[in-house]
């Protein structure tokens, strides 16, 4: 035959659409040519495609040859197509059988020896091509992280020797199975929240977080543990699910770095204050901060210090739970369900308040300082405490508070009550869901409407607090929503 077909993917944001690459061979003048929107990437692929049949003994066929890449109006980017190629050109030729072809999706960038390289997005192509019925061919790294779905028949193979031979049936590959129990332990490397002296408000405050999955702002001097209790939130949240635990790994599989050593923690990630917007929100390139950190954390520290833009850009994804990437021609979304963890001095020099060492910043420029952070965005944040200086007795005297292992069978516990009760995080509640289970006390309703009047809260304010009351009642295993949990949760929303 003079024609073939091998199916592949490309990637677009978290989407993987199906690429069919279509070899054809004529006679006339030899060439080589790749068509179907390729980038320079895929049209290097040339050379590399060449040395590789020949160094895997077989002969390249010494006619026109024009490959393809359909849909013609969809990007093809990175080296993931030459393997698709290659094998549509031998099977073109004669070379390798071309009956089982269409039951097999093939991705994997070829090194001139014929050996096989991974690729970024092994997951979400995978993913997609388990939907579409079909087995997936990838090199063997690539296959040992796709096989965490279960239902999926992932193929690996270390070069296109291997793969030529598994579809001629002289050498069968042999399916990439999953061991769970290679994963490393979720907690195992993670602080743990006993290291933290006193703050008892805190970690009040960051148990709450953990459980209802709620945003939380955390406002002191320097030196005082707002970072150190920020990355101590994730050892005291449950472990990913394996539906959530596919979603990350997915994520992270889209990045350059995809060699990485994937695990079962929740992501927690940390960008400096210099960095862009586009490094935050993601692009053409890959996923941003903000999709890295979907299923665990999101921590900015020193968070006036950020860009005003890269701030305002998290209102969207805060809401909604993902991000659009739009430009020229090309649209992405991204998944971004995370929780924000932020904090900040409260003032520029950073010890407005402090017991010993006085501030020496003017009003003018505290309420520059803080103006830097949009109402809008505040109202978005649930939690707001005070994280004060402990003092040298305090420091010397304090003993250690609980373990994290404490604290999370507590969050684990609150969250099975939540899913139980409605299938999702308190957090997560809309507002007419949030009045169907946040069954409040008379007494509550007339506290509620009080401090509602006194305080001119938002109505976004409003359900944000009623979020934080009904998590308190499932930390304390309460069915209804009474005073004392309204008055601590309008206690956690304290204004700038």
């Amino acid at each position: 035959m003079s024609l073939a077909v091998v199916y592949s993917r490309a990637l677009s944001g978290m989407n993987a659409p199906l690429v069919e690459v279509e070899a054809h061979l004529a006679n006339g003048l030899p060439a080589f040519n790749i068509v179907g929107l390729p980038d320079t990437e895929v049209k290097e692929s040339r050379d590399r495609v060449r040395a590789a049949i020949i160094q895997s003994g077989f002969d390249f066929p010494a006619k026109k040859i024009t490959v393809n890449l359909a849909p013609a109006d969809l990007p093809k980017e990175s080296g993931r197509f030459d393997l698709p190629i290659a094998l549509g050109i031998l099977a073109a030729s004669g070379q390798v059988a071309a009956d089982k072809l269409p039951e097999y999706e093939f991705a994997g960038e070829l090194a001139l020896s014929g050996m096989l390289r991974p690729v970024r997005g092994a997951l979400a192509m995978a993913w997609q091509g388990m939907q579409a019925g079909r087995a997936f061919v990838l090199p063997s790294e690539n296959a040992n992280q796709a096989a965490v779905m279960r239902d999926s028949t992932v193929y690996g193979a270390d070069s296109l020797g291997q793969v030529t031979a598994h579809l001629n049936a002289v050498e069968p590959l042999a399916q990439t199975v999953y061991d769970a129990d290679c994963k490393p332990s979720e907690y195992a490397d993670l602080p743990d929240l006993r290291d933290v002296k006193g703050q008892h408000t805190a970690r009040l405050a960051l148990e709450i977080a953990a459980a209802g999955g709620h945003s939380l702002l955390m406002v002191g001097p320097p030196g005082t543990g707002k970072s150190m209790l920020a990355q101590r939130l994730p050892g005291i949240m449950p472990p990913l699910t394996d539906e959530e635990l596919i979603e990350v790994w997915s994520l992270r599989s889209l990045l350059p770095n995809h060699r990485q050593v994937l695990n079962g923690s929740r992501p927690a990630q940390m960008p400096h204050h210099t960095s862009s917007p586009v490094a935050i929100v993601g692009g053409n390139s890959g996923p941003g901060e903000i999709s890295l950190a979907h299923n665990g954390i999101l921590f900015l520290d020193e968070l006036p210090e950020f860009d005003r833009k890269v701030l305002e850009v998290l209102r969207e994804p805060l809401e909604t739970g993902e991000i659009h990437i739009s430009r020229a021609a090309h649209k992405a979304v991204y998944p971004a369900k995370f929780q924000l963890v932020a904090a900040m001095n409260p003032c520029p020099c950073g010890y407005l308040g402090h017991p010993v060492k006085p501030c020496r910043c003017t009003p003018e420029s505290i309420a520059r300082y803080r103006g830097k952070i949009s109402g809008p965005l505040l109202d978005r944040i649930d939690l707001t405490i005070e994280v004060p200086a402990l003092s040298a007795e305090e420091l010397v005297v304090q003993e250690s508070g609980e373990a994290s292992a404490e604290v999370r069978q507590r969050v684990e516990a609150a969250r099975a009550r939540q899913y139980q009760r409605q299938n999702k995080l308190n957090s997560a509640l809309s507002v007419t869901e949030l009045d169907n289970v946040a069954a409040v006390s008379k007494e509550a309703q007339k506290t509620l409407a009080g401090v509602l009047e006194k305080l001119a809260l938002s109505a976004r304010s409003f359900h944000r607090i009623m979020r934080v009351a009904r998590t308190l009642a499932d930390l304390n295993g309460d069915e209804t929503v009474d005073k004392g949990h309204v008055l601590r949760a309008v206690g956690f929303r304290r204004a700038l």
